[in-house]
């Protein structure tokens, strides 16, 4: 009978020390490296969530390519929401900072991306709530970049960056070359 316990007490030992290195390794690959985010709504049609609001997709969120806010035209970016910091939001990021860009019912007709910031919107004009709302967006609040879709398994795909080519900015200031096709889907 004691020895009963003592492999009860030994596995119950191996178990909790288990268990106190696998937390925080798993906290830090989620805080760190990336993660799984479901994707709702109906902004990112047809990229995310093409069959409407019975499907949903789910993304793996890469926040180590994130870090320095190394970020591109045509990303699709998950960003803490500047109207609800409760709230997370995925959209594609339109213009970096210098770009000019003509907007969608913003109150400027034009606008200067400022320094330090960027310019997202989601793929299905009129039903998404994004810069076009809000304005320019903070490089501090990305939170990761979505990379692959991971659900449903009938759409497992790299995401590629692109820009629709009636979204291109109309000057960047800072003279660089774009970065992404625009004639991608």
């Amino acid at each position: 009978m004691a020895q009963k316990a003592g492999f009860g007490r030994r596995y119950f030992r191996a178990f909790m020390s288990g268990f106190f290195v696998a937390v925080p390794v798993t906290v830090t690959v989620l805080d760190r490296l990336a993660y799984v985010a479901r994707v709702d709504g109906s902004s990112m049609q047809p990229s995310l969530n093409p069959e409407g609001a019975d499907t949903f997709d789910i993304v793996l969120l890469n926040r180590w390519s994130v870090r320095n806010f190394e970020v591109r035209r045509g990303d699709i970016v998950s960003v803490v929401s500047p109207k609800n910091p409760k709230q997370k939001i995925i959209k594609r990021v339109i213009a970096l900072e210098g770009d000019f860009i003509k907007t969608l019912g913003y109150k400027n007709r034009y606008v200067r991306v400022p320094d330090g910031h960027l310019w997202i919107e989601g793929d299905h004009y009129g039903h998404s709530f994004d810069s076009n709302t809000f304005g320019p967006v903070s490089l501090g609040l990305i939170h990761g970049r979505a990379s692959h879709i991971i659900w449903p398994p009938n759409r497992w795909q790299k995401i590629r960056p692109f820009v629709p080519a009636n979204r291109r900015p109309l000057l960047n200031w800072g003279g660089s070359e774009d970065d992404v096709d625009s004639d991608q889907p």
